[in-house]
Order: structure tokens, then sequence, then C-alpha cells
């Protein structure tokens, strides 16, 4: 999932440096300005992505805006409790401060209570963060204490969910990219900034430059898999669609993906049960369509309603450059 702390690069332990130290569970970077894409050749010119992972947000942004004011819009004037319940309430309860000088480096971070993102690993609420997580992150700092173990499980759930929703969706045979992707995928599915404002082959640009990172990240959930044969010389893959199969990867969906297929379901006013719904999708061909229905479902609402949150709490200037920077690489990519 992340670098060794003897292969973190000195500028994301400089950049963490700047930031209060007390209740972080965890930090981790992402993007283009970490791992290499497509279509990036000086990476060095990206903004890097952080995510900080904290037990007490109110407390964390009120040292924060001592230490760090300017990184703040105009709603830091309502304090950092308002600040810590604004984040945690709306959107994919996380809060972003975008288009931060930091240490020489134009840096953007979002800040994410732990149960809230713990929540979300578990049971994909937003897809949000965990989405992030579905994909190689660099992890640069990780409290190492009795109150991690629960997020190192919950880490290690939502990386088994993507795999098993994943197979859900491919065929019988597939390539080690092709299930990539598909994951890689899946928090993509259902955003409106696919549509307008992302590049279009965004997906294809993180996952090809960075198989071997994949490979590192499932590889163990991959080899134990004992509905899936894999073989690792030709990077080819073959899975069992028979119903027992596909109830098995069903049965360990995560929470709001089978709590969709109830609803779907049970649209013509019947009551059944998670697992009268489930045992019936087993054998259900258009098992496949409804679960994309209901990822695009969850996707969809999240990233909406951060866009939305986004712009107050990055500030209408800063959220009008940000926007800017993303349809401009749009633009670049079409004409590649």
């Amino acid at each position: 999932m992340a670098a060794s702390a003897s292969r973190v690069p000195a500028i994301y332990r400089q950049i963490l440096s700047s930031f209060p130290q007390r209740y972080l569970r965890m930090v981790f970077a992402y993007g283009s300005g970490v791992f290499q894409q497509k279509g990036h050749q000086d990476m060095s010119k990206n903004m890097l992505d952080f995510v900080f992972v904290v037990d007490k947000p109110a407390q964390w942004h009120k040292e924060n805006m001592i230490q760090n004011s300017s990184h703040y819009s105009a709603l830091k004037l309502l304090g950092p409790r308002y600040i810590a319940h604004f984040q945690d309430l709306y959107g994919a309860r996380i809060y972003f401060n975008p288009l931060v000088s930091c240490q020489g480096r134009v840096i953007k971070y979002g800040v994410i209570k732990t149960e809230s993102l713990i929540n979300d690993l578990f049971d994909w609420e937003t897809l949000y963060v965990s989405g992030r997580l579905h994909k190689p992150v660099m992890l640069i700092h990780r409290a190492e204490d009795n109150g991690s173990k629960e997020l190192s499980i919950a880490m290690t759930t939502n990386l088994n969910n993507a795999v098993h929703t994943a197979l859900l969706l491919l065929d019988e045979t597939f390539t080690e990219e092709q299930l990539y992707l598909t994951i890689a995928g899946l928090s993509y599915a259902g955003d409106f900034r696919m549509t307008f404002g992302e590049d279009k082959n965004k997906v294809q640009n993180i996952v090809i430059p960075n198989i071997e990172n994949f490979r590192e990240l499932y590889s163990s959930i991959l080899d134990s898999e004992e509905h899936l044969m894999w073989n690792k010389p030709s990077g080819t893959f073959e899975q069992n669609l028979h119903s027992s199969s596909q109830h098995h990867h069903l049965n360990l969906l995560p929470l709001m993906l089978q709590v969709g297929l109830v609803n779907y379901r049970n649209a013509d006013g019947r009551m059944r049960d998670t697992e009268e719904v489930l045992r019936s999708f087993a054998y259900d061909s258009e098992c496949r369509d409804v679960i994309k229905r209901c990822i695009s479902g969850i996707v969809q609402q999240s990233s909406l309603t951060q866009s939305v949150k986004g712009v107050l709490t990055a500030g209408l200037i800063k959220s009008l450059r940000y926007s800017y920077s993303k349809v401009k690489k749009m633009w670049k990519s079409k004409k590649r």
C-alpha cells in the first residue's frame, strides 16, 4: 500500500513537519505528484495531495489555524469547532484546503476524522477516501498504538471489498491489467467530474504505469481467493462464475452495496431480507448491472456534495483556480 519509512522522500517529511503533530492517526500522499501517471512527464510540477486522518478534528484544526491560518477560507472565522462539524456532517466527511504553498511545493490536503474513515473503509458510505485507498498511496505517518488496530483492519477490509466487487463485474477470464482498471475505476463510477472536469483517461493513466504497485497492494488477497486462479507468468486470471462463487462474493460486499441491492430488489414493495436478496442475485444475469448502478449512486452523491462543499472550504478564488487547472488537464488529454 505504501512506501516503507526509509523510502519516503524528505520533502514529504518536511511538509508533514509544517502541521500539528498531535492527534494525527495517519497521513498519506497520493496522486500524480506522488506516483507516475501516463501523460505526466515532470512529476515535480504537479500538486502534491495529502490526507490527514485525525482523532480529534476540532482540536487539530484549532492548532492548525494558529500555525497555518492562511490555508483556510473565510470559514475559519466561525472557529475550529464549526470547521470540524462542517467537515464531518457534509459531503464525504473530509475537509480540503487546496492550492497551499508549503516547503516550496503546491499541495492540497484533506482532513478526515479517524472514525469517519473507518466507517467508509468498512461500509463504503461515500467511497471517497476509501476509493482513494483502493489505489497505491504513500504512507507518510501512522501512529503505532492500540488505537491503530481497527484502522489497519478496516484498510485491509477495504481492499478485500474492492476485489470481491471487481470480480462480480468481470468476465470468466481477464488480465491483471483489466482487474486493476476495474478496481481503480470503482470510485469514479458516477462521478459527475468524469463527464466534465477530469481527464477521461484518468483510470488508465493511474493504472498502466503502476501495475507493480497495484500488484504489491493486492497480491496476497488474490493468492488466497479460492474462487480465482491466477496464472502469473501470463498475467491472466480465470474465475468460477458458478452461483456458489457469485454468492460468496455477494456475501462479502460492503454494507452500502448490499443495502443498494436490497433496495433495488424490494422496489416492487415486497420486503425480502438481505440473505434472500443476495441468494437471488447469485443466479441473476442482471447482477453486474445492478452492482454498477449501486456503486454509481454512492459515488454520484458523495462527489457532488463534496464538490459543493469544496467551494466553501477553499473559497471562491481558489475554487476557480483549482477548477480551471482540472479543465485544462481534461482538454490536454483530449488532444493526445
